[in-house]
């Protein structure tokens, strides 16, 4: 028999943050697999993302609908070395069953090192490119070892938290969605720089108007996507095209993207943050080119 939980969502000085609201909602939901929860009052919740939780009204049960064996998560490098095994331990520390592929993009600092000993040590699977020639291209090479349910793009530094993966996976686990987004614009963030923002706003205004949907962060690293999906197409981009790419096929293949808000701690250039704004315009012109062509 399934088991019913309440809760009541209190709101106090402490305790009133809703993305801390639907964080715990969706942690239960991965924890407790075969429990109802039946939510008393969601006035907090429609705020931010309700359709994540697909209710309609206060009191609705919600289930869980789809159980994933295995997470791929993939985790392109590119001279990381004073970040990769953090980002690693925080991956391997969630208590969730992972396939971690990292493919190293050509580095030429210590982190070819660093992700040869994690291999020895069993704890990632280790691709090596010969030379660098791009996040796409890392990208593209490590879905095709995915042997997960599920694939979740990670960035090899500590823009993002993993702990954010149980908010991100459970449209998924419950059914709603095979393409989920983590949205750095609809969580906590440290406040990045101005023109990058506006850069991303801009690109994410032009993938709005180009494939007639409402997504708040196109170029977030956070894309989640079930195994069948990702190999439902091929990807062509080497580089910073990749993002568009993903999100052009997906939508022109009639999937729905859900947004989900995470946390985001955006590094400057001098902590090694790469794309400049350069990278901007070929993101637009592959919006542009993607949205012509297959």
């Amino acid at each position: 028999m399934d088991r019913e939980v309440c809760f009541l969502l209190v709101s106090t000085p402490s305790n009133n943050d809703e993305n801390a609201i639907i964080r715990s909602y969706c942690f239960l939901f991965w924890k407790f697999p075969q429990t109802r929860l039946i939510v008393p009052n969601l006035r907090q919740l429609k705020a931010t993302q309700l359709d994540l939780l697909t209710a309609k009204k206060e009191g609705t049960a919600l289930s869980k609908t789809r159980e994933l064996s295995l997470v791929s998560v993939l985790i392109p490098v590119y001279n990381e070395e004073s970040t990769i095994l953090e980002i690693l331990r925080r991956v391997r520390a969630l208590p969730i069953p992972l396939q971690i592929i990292v493919v190293d993009d050509g580095s030429d600092d210590s982190t070819p090192a660093l992700l040869r000993a994690s291999e020895e040590a069993g704890e990632i699977e280790l691709v090596t490119m010969p030379r660098n020639q791009g996040k796409g291209a890392a990208v593209r090479t490590g879905i095709a070892r995915v042997r997960g349910d599920v694939v979740i793009i990670q960035d090899g530094d500590l823009e993002y938290d993993p702990n954010d993966f149980p908010l991100l996976l459970s449209p998924i686990e419950r059914g709603i969605a095979e393409v989920v987004y983590g949205s750095r614009f609809l969580g906590p963030h440290r406040a990045m720089y101005f023109w990058h923002a506006v850069g991303n706003k801009f690109l994410t205004l032009t993938c709005n108007v180009l494939f007639n949907t409402t997504l708040t962060d196109m170029e977030t690293c956070y894309k989640v996507l079930t195994a069948d999906v990702a190999r439902s197409f091929t990807l062509r981009s080497n580089r910073w095209g990749i993002d568009p790419e993903i999100t052009a096929k997906v939508l022109k293949r009639g999937h729905l993207i859900y947004e989900v808000p995470i946390s985001y701690a955006g590094r400057q250039f001098h902590e090694g943050k790469k794309i400049t704004w350069k990278d901007g315009f070929r993101v637009f012109w592959a919006l542009l080119r993607f949205r012509i062509a297959d």
